[in-house]
Order: C-alpha cells, then sequence, then structure tokens
C-alpha cells in the first residue's frame, strides 16, 4: 500500500523545530533592542558633551566658566543625563577641560571629552 503525506509525529518535529528557531530570532531581537537603547543613550550623551565643549570654546579664556576646578551643571533638563566638566591648568597659557556625561539605566554609564584651550 502506497501512503503519502505525513505522520503526526513528523509534523509534531517540525513544530518543535520551527517553535525553536522563533524562539531563538526573539531572542536576538531583545538583544537588539536593548542595543539600540544603549546605543541612542551614547549618542545623546556625546551630543551633550559636544555641545558643551564647543560652548566653553567660544567663551573668553579668563571667564568664569573656565576657572580651575570641577563645575557640576547636575541633571540637564527633561533628560536622564547629568553633565559635568573639569578644568585643569597645563602650563601658563593652556588649560585642560574634560566634559564627563553620566546617565543610570540598570548600571551606571559615563562618557568623558576632552580638549586643550589656549589663550
Amino acid at each position: 500500500m502506497n501512503k503519502k503525506g505525513f505522520t503526526l509525529i513528523e509534523v509534531l518535529i517540525g513544530l518543535i523545530i520551527l517553535a525553536i528557531g522563533i524562539l531563538a530570532i526573539a531572542g536576538m531581537q531583545i538583544i537588539s533592542i536593548k542595543g539600540n537603547f544603549f546605543s541612542s543613550n551614547v549618542t545623546q550623551a556625546t551630543i551633550l558633551g559636544q555641545e558643551k565643549l564647543e560652548e566653553l570654546k567660544n567663551i573668553p579664556y579668563d571667564d568664569t566658566d573656565l576657572s580651575i576646578g570641577e563645575h557640576n551643571e547636575g541633571t540637564i533638563t527633561s533628560t536622564i543625563f547629568s553633565r559635568k566638566y573639569n578644568v585643569a591648568g597645563l602650563g601658563s597659557s593652556m588649560k585642560t577641560v574634560s566634559v564627563t556625561i553620566e546617565w543610570l539605566d540598570k548600571t551606571n554609564h559615563s562618557i568623558s571629552l576632552n580638549t586643550i584651550l589656549s589663550e
């Protein structure tokens, strides 16, 4: 007798293999979403740091915002980021400026950007 078609066992094994594949894809999707979220935060933090560096580069060398020491701006309005910058003397006519952006999403993260200013 020549039977055509699939047995119930063959169909169940096929469904199990399909389910495992779909679960693997779902796991990769979750990792991808988390990676995109982190990448978005890194991009925003970098932009905030660059904005502050540009602001500090465009003020006079002897401005009080460029006084030696740490300047903490606290949390930036409507964001999860806090920003601070440190100014250190580098000889008599140069200063180093380090801007640090910090944020918390399950763990603490930070990005630092540095530049050197001269008179």
